[in-house]
C-alpha cells in the first residue's frame, strides 16, 4: 500500500521536475517554515488504526526525504533557502518521530543518516531527486518545488482520512510550513549564497 501510494508520489515528481521552473526573487524571510509540533504539545489517547499507523510512518520518512535532500543540495549549491527550509524540515520529521514515540510506533528512520532510508523507495526517491539536483542550481530549485507540491498532496490526504485529534494537528503544521517552502522555492530568492559558494554550510 505504502509502495503504491510512494510509487504515484515518485511519477508526480518526475512530472513535476519536468516541468516547474522557479524565479529567484522571494524575500529571504519566506524560506522558514512552520516549526513543527512539540511533543509536549500532544495529548495521546487511545491507539491507531492501522491505516493512521502506517501513515505516520510513511510521513516520518517523508520528512526526512525533504531535509536530507535540501542538505544534500545545499552542500551542492550553497543556496540559503536549502539550508533554511532543511533547519525547518529538522523540526518536522522530529515532531512525526514524538508523535511515533507517543504512541510506541517503531521509528523507521533510527540509526539512519542523511541519505538513508528504511523503505527502499524513499531510498530510490532519495537518489533521484539528488541527481537531478546535481544537474544546476536551477534544477536544484525544481526539485524543491516537486518535494513540496508532494508534501501537501499526501498531507491533505492523510488530514482527510483521520479523525485523531493530535495526528489532524500535527499533519496542520506541517501543512502550513510546506505551504511556505513551496512559496520560498517558486519564487525563491534562494541563490544568494552563504560562506563562499558551491560545498557552503551555515
Amino acid at each position: 500500500m505504502l509502495k503504491t501510494k510512494l510509487a504515484a508520489g515518485a511519477l508526480a515528481l518526475s512530472t513535476l521536475l519536468i516541468g516547474a521552473v522557479p524565479a529567484y526573487a522571494a524575500p529571504a524571510a519566506q524560506t522558514t517554515g512552520t516549526p513543527g509540533t512539540p511533543a509536549a504539545a500532544l495529548a495521546v489517547p487511545g491507539t491507531l488504526s492501522e491505516e493512521e499507523s502506517a501513515a505516520l510512518l510513511f510521513m516520518r520518512e517523508e520528512e526526512k526525504l525533504a531535509h536530507d535532500v535540501y542538505v544534500t543540495l545545499y552542500d551542492q549549491w550553497g543556496l540559503r533557502v536549502f539550508s533554511n527550509i532543511a533547519a525547518s524540515e529538522q523540526k518536522h520529521t522530529d515532531a512525526v518521530a514524538a508523535l511515533l514515540d507517543a504512541y510506541g510506533l517503531e521509528d523507521p528512520a533510527i540509526g539512519n543518516g542523511v541519505g538513508e532510508f528504511t523503505d527502499p523507495a524513499f531510498q530510490a526517491l532519495y537518489d533521484e531527486l539528488v541527481a537531478q539536483g546535481s544537474i544546476s542550481a536551477a534544477e536544484a530549485l525544481k526539485v524543491g518545488v516537486a518535494i513540496e507540491e508532494l508534501d501537501i498532496s499526501d498531507l491533505e490526504q492523510r488530514i482527510a482520512e483521520t479523525d485523531n485529534a493530535d495526528i489532524k494537528l500535527l499533519y496542520s503544521n506541517l501543512l502550513a510550513g510546506s505551504e511556505n517552502h513551496l512559496r520560498a522555492f517558486s519564487g525563491s530568492g534562494g541563490q544568494g549564497r552563504q560562506g563562499g559558494g558551491r560545498g557552503a554550510r551555515p
